[in-house]
């Protein structure tokens, strides 16, 4: 409380100079986590902002990559290995004519028709792989709960496989799901479930929406989105979204998400297009879709957004949950295998739990 009585309001929105590891809402071990690796305390400021020169933007991506690609595969790699399962590779033609590697992992030991994962993998649409080592650990863990994952790797905005703006990744996103349709019965699979973190998050609602504004909204069973990194209004910070101010800088920043939004589209002329940003998706967008499930994160500046969506969901008649899940910052339930085990299995767990209600 403050001295007049007032309630303290969370993060930066009570203290503007909060950082991560001083927020007292932190999971320690989280903290303790990304201490070695400089993490947590005040953040690097940019000296240019989304209006920089393309190649400025796209050179500051590249140098993100670098930084987050490793993060997966060491934040797991205490943990005992994934057993019983097997994985392979599938190359397909996409609809824009490129080639797309699609990556399938399927428990050994399970028989029968079963559920799928297509999973999307984060990096803001603009970064990082599914071949990672961080995502082939994601993929594993949820086949190894009795189901079958195929992880899609699409066209990015920029880094290795980029420059691809959009609509270049939500195409090859789009075009999995219809390999993953066209081979239901090859593949043992029973029901669909789309899935992903951040950017990932982002192209699971979008590919959703696509799929009904195409006429195929039935390829699709449920949708399970993480940390939806899907509003673009990251250069303004909207008021209408607090998140964006109380946690800002708590390991994702503004001004770096905004960066990331004008490489994705550098014209800004879907900016409000909900295929892009699915956050400005209208009812009559969102009328008839399938159950939803939007987890977010207590301490990510993207909270807010999600829960604004699961809320429209909820307008549009759309059978939707929410979850918070407390004490983590952006994506925690899926980055910190080796730190918070309960969590990120937790999360696991409430996919597979998804997957079977429907």
């Amino acid at each position: 409380m403050t001295s007049a009585g007032s309630p303290i309001l969370p993060g930066r929105l009570g203290t503007p100079t909060m950082v991560l590891n001083e927020d007292p809402r932190a999971d320690p071990r989280m903290i303790a986590a990304l201490a070695p690796l400089g993490i947590g305390g005040p953040a690097e400021v940019l000296s240019f902002n989304q209006d920089a020169p393309p190649e400025v933007l796209l050179e500051y991506c590249a140098t993100a990559e670098e930084g987050f690609s490793g993060l997966g595969g060491m934040m797991c790699a205490s943990s005992p290995a994934v057993t019983g399962v097997t994985s392979s590779a599938e190359v397909v033609r996409g609809v824009d004519g490129n080639d797309i590697t699609l990556f399938v992992h399927r428990p050994t030991s399970v028989t029968g028709p079963l559920p799928a994962v297509l999973h999307i993998h984060g990096g803001g649409m603009v970064i990082l792989e599914a071949a990672g080592e961080g995502y082939v650990r994601w993929r594993d863990e949820l086949a190894a709960t009795g189901m079958i994952v195929v992880g899609v790797e699409f066209r990015n905005g920029a880094g290795k496989l980029g420059p691809h703006p959009f609509p270049a990744g939500l195409n090859d996103c789009v075009s999995a799901l219809q390999w993953i349709t066209d081979n239901k019965a090859r593949l043992g699979i029973a029901k669909v479930i789309v899935s992903g973190e951040s950017g990932g998050g982002n192209l699971s609602l979008a590919t959703t929406l696509k799929a009904k504004k195409d006429g195929r909204i039935d390829q699709i069973d449920g949708v399970y989105a993480q940390c939806p990194y899907i509003s673009g209004m990251y250069g303004t910070k909207s008021p209408n979204l607090p998140s964006l101010y109380e946690n800002d800088e708590y390991f994702l920043d503004c001004k770096q998400m905004a960066v990331m939004a004008k490489v994705y589209d550098p014209s800004g002329e879907h900016e409000m297009n909900p295929l892009a940003w699915p956050y400005h998706a209208t009812p009559n967008d969102l009328e008839g879709l399938p159950p939803h499930v939007v987890s977010v994160n207590q301490l990510d500046p993207l909270r807010d957004e999600g829960l604004a969506y699961f809320r429209k969901l909820l307008d549009a008649g759309v059978q939707a949950v929410s979850r918070t899940v407390n004490g983590t910052c952006h994506a925690g339930d899926c980055i910190f295998r080796d730190a918070l085990p309960d969590v990120y299995l937790t999360t696991i767990r409430d996919i597979k739990s998804f997957a079977d209600s429907l």
